[in-house]
């Protein structure tokens, strides 16, 4: 009965990792890739966002809620899987170890991040614009706190890409693994690139 629960808690954790987070981690990169065009180019894609009919259980059934089980999920994993290098060979285990440490550091992000942008407006009133990310992110600290947060973040969802396509059984054979670790390099590096990017728009 334990392992049936264990093997669904995994399974439901890989794919919420990918649907809605993923999806939403994209998206929330993609707005703020508009930084790059301009300061009223990036308020107008923040200001369609929060204008979204049903934005506010959208926020906590679509993204809070998952996010919340697979952080906690993911905490237990980090703390108690072990690699296996006999299947997956030393490269992977590498992944492994790197998809546990970033876990953590994603999750101690994205806890501030919400606090001090989405709370802060809920709370306070403070206005989610381009001069709150360029406040926050004049400080040299918060600069390269969410410089490591966005690499971390990225990374754990590009390798968890790699990871779903296995557990749910799309890449079964070394070389669709092979194809697939190509497949989670590039989303990496893509979108790694837009967030930096956003990132220095901010302060530029």
């Amino acid at each position: 009965m334990s392992e049936n629960r264990e093997f669904f808690n995994r399974r439901l954790h890989s794919l919420l990792g990918v649907i809605p987070i993923g999806i939403f981690l994209i998206q929330h990169l993609v707005v703020n890739h508009f930084a790059t065009y301009g300061r009223e180019t990036f308020n107008a894609a923040a200001h369609f966002m929060e204008s979204l009919p049903l934005r506010v259980g959208l926020e906590i059934f679509i993204i809070a809620l998952p996010i919340i089980f697979h952080a906690i999920y993911g905490v237990y994993i980090a703390f108690t899987a072990q690699p296996n290098a006999k299947r997956f060979g030393f490269f992977r285990n590498w992944m492994f170890m790197f998809q546990r440490i970033t876990g953590i550091i994603t999750l101690i992000f994205i806890v501030w991040h919400v606090w001090e942008t989405r709370l802060a407006n809920a709370i306070f009133g403070t206005p989610v614009n381009f001069d709150m990310m360029a406040t926050i992110l004049s400080s040299p600290f918060m600069f390269w706190f969410y410089i490591i947060g966005v690499i971390s973040t990225v990374f754990h969802f590009a390798n968890g890409l790699w990871s779903f396509a296995v557990t749910w059984g799309i890449t079964v054979t070394p070389k669709s693994q092979r194809v697939m670790t190509y497949v989670s390099l590039g989303v990496f590096v893509i979108f790694t690139y837009m967030g930096i990017a956003s990132i220095l728009a901010f302060v530029s």
